[in-house]
């Protein structure tokens, strides 16, 4: 299985110049290559194939115009080429019905909050022996690593996000380096706003809400950017400020995320949660809390380490009515507005509490659909992971993705 690895960087001042300097030159190289593809399409011109748009950069590097490409690594120019091939096949596969459909391909701005340039062998970068991160042309960047990479990286891609943070990236193969023991207990999970999981063992996991909790700093932080004048450079400091809020509020909620997921991947072989409509939900007045709960995440998460893990994960549909059914005897007794959290069986008399008669119901579903089949289903591809953890250089922890598990 392929991970994705990203480590905190601290690069001075001028090893962040020169990387401002590869963002802005990949940011051209893209952006000259798609007007090429345009143009060529307006004018009802073949498609300009990789071979054409690399041979024509270098040219361009050759020309006054363009001659400080030459201060940055081809490798980077090379890979936004190879950046730019892979938005277009994106967007021929959505249209050939192959992924869900995405936009074509658009310009980038120098004002995007995040940038990224990418290395590969060809550029020879490498881990110096002191930890410290080489690349070519910006010199050794200080990297504090939370582990060990389990293998050795063909690539790493280098990252800045909207609130100024340096990251590098790696994708690596990787084995379970930890497998946890075996077990029969298969759970199911109902996710909610108010508790944000619910087991099927009648364990509920209140919701952090850490937007919530936020949302005050976050106000003051938004009414001091909406004073400052645009185009200014105190405008640009309030609003890295908003980010760095919008980043601790992200970081605090993944961790959560990991360490729930972690804990329930753990304890249990089976794990079954519903396919709930979240875009649908984002458009009605919860759509706040539905953002900040995090539901899509939590579950794909849970869906990769089963996976890594060897344990069973089963989604079943979105239209099972787990909030209808009487968990004691089966009799279906019809919906209920949100405000009924506890109800009465009409069949039984059993009382239940909605939440975890949901979360039963989705065990139960799931332990159909497997008795049906007769087999565990064989886990698909599971993409890999964008984060990684990461130490502050006092020693706290701030989490950008997946802890040790």
């Amino acid at each position: 299985m392929q991970l994705r690895y990203s480590f905190r960087m601290y690069p001075n001042g001028p090893q962040r110049s020169a990387l401002a300097r590869a963002f802005g030159c990949a940011r051209v190289v893209f952006n000259d290559a798609l007007r090429v593809r345009e143009d060529a399409r307006h004018a009802g011109l073949p498609f300009v194939t990789s071979a054409e748009l690399s041979k024509r950069l270098t040219e361009v590097k050759k020309t006054d115009e363009r001659a400080w490409l030459g201060e940055v690594s081809a490798v980077v120019l090379q890979q936004s080429l190879r950046d730019l091939d892979t938005a277009y096949r994106n967007y021929f596969d959505g249209l050939k019905g192959k992924r869900p459909r995405m936009g074509a391909p658009r310009f980038k701005s120098r004002r995007d909050n995040r940038q990224s340039v990418r290395f590969t062998a060809n550029a020879r970068w490498k881990i110096t022996t002191g930890g410290d991160l080489s690349l070519p042309k910006v010199g050794d960047v200080r990297v504090k690593w939370s582990r060990a990479l389990p293998s050795a990286p063909s690539t790493v891609t280098v990252i800045k996000d909207a609130a100024g943070r340096y990251f590098c990236s790696f994708v690596v193969e990787t084995d379970a380096n930890e497998v946890p023991l075996e077990t029969d207990v298969q759970v199911g999970i109902d996710l909610g706003l108010s508790h944000f999981v619910i087991l099927s063992d009648g364990t509920k996991i209140d919701s952090p809400r850490f937007l919530r909790r936020a949302e005050k700093k976050l106000k003051k932080a938004q009414q001091a950017l909406s004073r400052k004048a645009k185009g200014s450079s105190n405008r640009t400091k309030a609003r890295i400020k908003v980010a760095r809020v919008h980043a601790r509020v992200a970081d605090a909620r993944r961790e959560f995320h990991h360490q729930l997921s972690t804990k329930i991947i753990r304890e249990n072989q089976a794990v079954t949660v519903e396919d709930l409509a979240v875009k649908g939900l984002a458009r009605t007045r919860m759509a706040k809390s539905v953002h900040d709960a995090g539901w899509s995440a939590f579950v794909r998460m849970l869906e990769y380490k089963a996976a890594r893990y060897g344990r069973t994960f089963i989604k079943i549909g979105r239209f099972e009515p787990t909030s209808q059914v009487c968990s004691q005897c089966g009799v279906k007794d019809g919906p209920k507005p949100l405000h009924v959290r506890v109800w009465e069986c009409g069949a039984c008399g059993a009382v239940l509490d909605r939440d975890i008669n949901a979360a039963v119901n989705v065990a139960k579903a799931a332990g159909l659909a497997v008795s049906a089949c007769g087999a565990r289903v064989r886990p698909g591809a599971i993409p890999a992971q964008r984060e990684e953890t990461g130490i502050h250089r006092d020693g706290q922890t701030t989490v950008v993705g997946i802890p040790a598990l």
